[in-house]
């Protein structure tokens, strides 16, 4: 431990603060340390951070791998980890998230993530322009963050997690939504008269001469120059309060491109109405009506985003209704009703009937319904009674009971799905990146083409040259739009894995899109992938002379003694028919044979062929049957009562409902299908069989399973693996996409990049074919967006004027660009319409 020599003693006593103290003491901080293996470590570690000017004390523990510093003077994060850094160890990185508010297209992302980037200890850091999130992974602290983005001209918080805030963020949207709707129609209402003055007397020539003879063309341009100022300087403000302070930065958006372009129409016209002299013969003109229309179009366009920006979020707001404000909690004697964020785990809760459940518990009394469809997706309520695990968010049906919490807050099946679906939302596909620098340099570029329009035309373009050159110089301005780049992944990733949480697919890592969309195979494993995981008793046939409830009661008695899953699964059937396994005596079990006991004063044995053969049993009238069990995978049984044969009993993992209609969707969406199982091959070949599976890889061992993929993918391609057991996680993480059984082991969730919630095989094609459309959804925005501005820009710039004499108005131009992000978001909205793939017709 370290420290700087100790203060003098002070005068008063502690607890009286002395007079004119200074400011009060600054926070400790706490890093976490990286590569300590001994007590050495942590002295070199505690002398290299006392070293950092500033630092007042230090203590590093070697058994949590912290580091906690408390501070004399502000040092900063990125100080403390270069030293620990020098020493030879690292600060490990966190991940952050800020809330930034005023960007309005990519290259806004652009800067942003740039002026993070240049941040200290900043190792990365990616922004989405839909979801208004950066995700900052290093060292440096959050405040250093913000500071950051302020200096960039935007607005920056700490965003809260799984959901929290939700409301705060969507209430301010909506108010956002409201002003932009009141400043549409008050531009609207002011720019109808500007344009009706101005464009009726071209478009009708008498009602040019009218107001030649009623108010006058001087006191008409006076009156369009009053209401174009209250356009600009009311609706059309946010524009100039954005665009120019960025344009002064050197970091110009699409707000200065506005600005710039309505400014120009404005002061040109203001000109032409006030000091004509200005300008030079035959151009005294005025371009109000572009000016106000521009802003009001332009608004449109925003009001229309901001509608279909809220309908992207929709499955998360969805996700975070689920769960309740307040749950009724035991508090001493009594059921108390406290917040949400008050429950804590062990807690009572009681739940009414008609009530969603608000955390995750065990049911210690009562019994009801669960509606836990927006778990599984199954329509059908589940039984839930004493011992049965509940989960925060389903809906309580008809019974009323009470639950002990064992998981609250963050830590909850609810706020896990809503946490993976915000990170896959907030990350970036590969080909967002060259998105990214092409639109960073996006708006400097079309600045530059439009100051090269203008002196075109103003040098070579007819009479009157300098109108010409506004009026297409404003129309490269304002067409330019980079806010159809900047939107045309994220919001389709945004909806696309929002629908996904709707059918029960979470994509973990947003890359897991464009993955699933490259997969030419897909490998299952078995056990509690494509079946149950669990054995039962699928067949049962009996003997002359005897009864079934008779026979499986005795065998049921015997096997109660045995803890062998194929025991279980007897005993399971019995207790499921109602029959009570009776005391037995004399057990024995004869290893890879069977077992014998007494009930009841019966001599009653279970097991195999030579079992019975041993015990001079006759089989032969079920050796057929047991023959055409054995080879569907099942384990075929016979069962003997006081040494006559009395029943062929079959247990077997049944297969899912599903698997044979998943491995069918699967074929139809043009993939293979392989099966890699560490069980026996006779029962993986047999299950494949049945399914209609191309290939079988058996008795492998999770490194194995490894080495199959890899021979698969040599074969046939980009591969995915779908498994649900710890023995698959190796697997999950080397597939080229991993896919896990939400109702697998913590590890194989971890190690996927999608995880399955209810299990359900049919899940796997759904998530395939779903990644196919939000990827070709992509496609279709990104080309929209690119086309767009590579081909109106140009016209803008009247390339067509030499051979067509075409030119394109800026209020044409600003309905264009108005139009042109509006699409893209509409685009990307049919994916909340996704259906899964469909069953054959009797399948």
């Amino acid at each position: 431990m370290s420290a700087a020599p100790p203060a003098a003693p002070p005068s008063v006593p502690p607890s009286v603060p002395p007079s004119g103290a200074g400011p009060a003491p600054l926070p400790p901080l706490s890093l976490p340390i990286e590569g300590m293996t001994c007590a050495s470590c942590v002295g070199r570690v505690e002398r290299a951070l006392a070293a950092v000017p500033g630092v007042a004390r230090t203590e590093v523990n070697l058994a949590t791998e912290t580091a906690r510093v408390e501070l004399a003077a502000p040092v900063s994060r990125a100080d403390l980890a270069a030293a620990v850094e020098r020493a030879g160890y690292e600060v490990a990185p966190e991940r952050r998230e800020l809330a930034v508010t005023g960007m309005t297209c990519a290259s806004c992302v652009g800067r942003v993530e740039r002026a993070l980037g240049a941040v200290p200890g900043v190792r990365s850091a990616s922004v989405n322009l839909a979801t208004e999130r950066a995700s900052v992974l290093g060292t440096a602290a959050t405040a250093d963050l913000i500071a950051a983005v302020a200096r960039a001209g935007y607005e920056a918080r700490e965003a809260t997690a799984a959901g929290a805030g939700r409301d705060e963020a969507a209430a301010r949207k909506e108010r956002e939504a409201a002003r932009l709707g009141r400043d549409l129609i008050a531009a609207a209402l002011l720019s109808l008269p500007v344009f009706v003055l101005e464009m009726g007397g071209h478009l009708v020539p008498q009602f040019h001469h009218l107001i030649l003879m009623t108010i006058g063309q001087e006191a008409s341009w006076v009156l369009q120059a009053l209401l174009a100022t209250a356009v600009l300087a009311g609706s059309g403000r946010r524009f100039y309060a954005a665009g120019i302070p960025a344009l002064l930065r050197g970091a110009p958006d699409m707000n200065s491109l506005v600005a710039l372009g309505t400014g120009a129409a404005y002061a040109y016209s203001l000109a032409a109405t006030f000091a004509p002299s200005l300008l030079p013969p035959g151009t005294v003109n005025v371009y109000y009506e572009a000016a106000t229309v521009i802003v009001t179009l332009i608004l449109l366009g925003r009001t229309l985003e901001a509608r279909a920006k809220g309908r992207t979020s929709l499955a998360i707001r969805r996700l975070v209704g689920l769960r309740p404000r307040t749950a009724r909690v035991l508090r001493g004697d009594a059921f108390t009703e406290v917040p949400l964020a008050e429950v804590r785990t062990g807690d009572l809760i009681d739940i009414r009937p008609g009530e969603r459940i608000p955390v995750d518990g065990e049911v210690s009394e009562g019994d009801s319904w669960v509606d836990e469809s927006m778990l599984t997706g199954e329509p059908l309520p589940t039984a839930k009674a004493a011992g049965a695990h509940v989960t925060g968010g389903t809906l309580n049906q008809t019974g009323a009971f009470r639950f002990r919490a064992t998981a609250v807050g963050e830590a909850t099946l609810l706020a896990q799905i809503i946490r993976m679906v915000e990170e896959a939302q907030a990350a970036k596909l590969p080909v967002q990146a060259l998105v990214d620098r092409i639109t960073l340099w996006f708006v400097p570029a079309v600045l530059a083409l439009a100051a090269a329009t203008f002196g075109l035309w103003l040098a070579l373009g007819p009479d009157p040259a300098l109108s010409f050159a506004l009026v297409n110089a404003v129309a490269v301005l304002i067409i330019a739009c980079p806010c159809a780049m900047g939107l045309a992944t994220p919001t389709a990733i945004m909806v696309g894995t929002g629908r996904g949480a709707e059918l029960g697919i979470l994509f973990r890592k947003g890359e897991a899109l464009q993955k699933l969309k490259d997969v030419r195979v897909v490998a299952f494993d078995k056990t509690g992938t494509l079946t149950e995981g669990r054995p039962h008793l699928t067949a049962f046939s009996l003997a002359g002379g005897f009864e079934r409830a008779g026979v499986l009661a005795a065998v049921a008695s015997v096997e109660a003694r045995s803890e062998h899953p194929v025991a279980r699964a007897i005993v399971a059937a019995a207790e499921a028919e109602g029959l009570t396994p009776a005391p037995a005596e004399g057990f024995a079990a004869l290893p890879g044979l069977g077992v014998t006991a007494t009930v009841g004063g019966r001599a009653v044995a279970v097991g195999t062929a030579r079992h019975m053969a041993g015990l001079g049993v006759e089989t032969s009238p079920f050796e057929a049957e047991a023959a055409g069990l054995a080879a569907t995978g099942a384990t075929p049984m016979f069962a003997a009562i006081d040494g006559r044969l009395a029943a062929l009993l079959a247990v077997a993992d049944p297969v899912k409902q599903t698997s044979a209609a998943a491995v069918g969707a699967l074929h139809r969406l043009g993939l293979k299908v392989a099966l890699v199982s560490g069980d026996n091959r006779r029962t993986a070949e047999a299950v494949a069989r049945g399914l209609g599976i191309d290939e079988v890889v058996a008795e492998v061992l999770p490194a194995g399973k490894v080495e199959a993929l890899h021979r698969l993918q040599a074969a046939h391609g980009p591969l995915a693996f779908v498994g649900d057991g710890i023995n698959d996680a190796p697997a999950l993480a080397a597939a080229t996409a991993g896919l896990a059984m939400g109702t697998g082991s913590d590890i194989s969730v971890e190690a996927a990049d999608v995880v399955l919630v209810s299990g359900n095989p049919a899940l796997v094609p759904a998530a395939i074919a779903l990644s196919r459309a939000t990827m070709r959804n992509i496609g279709q925005n990104l080309f929209w967006a690119f086309a767009y501005n590579a081909a109106l820009i140009p016209l803008a710039a009247g390339a067509l004027y030499p051979a067509r004499g075409l030119l394109l108005s800026p209020v044409a131009a600003a309905a264009a660009m108005a139009l042109s992000s509006v699409f893209v978001l509409g685009n990307a909205l049919r994916l909340s319409r996704f259906r899964p793939p469909q069953p054959e017709a009797g399948k």
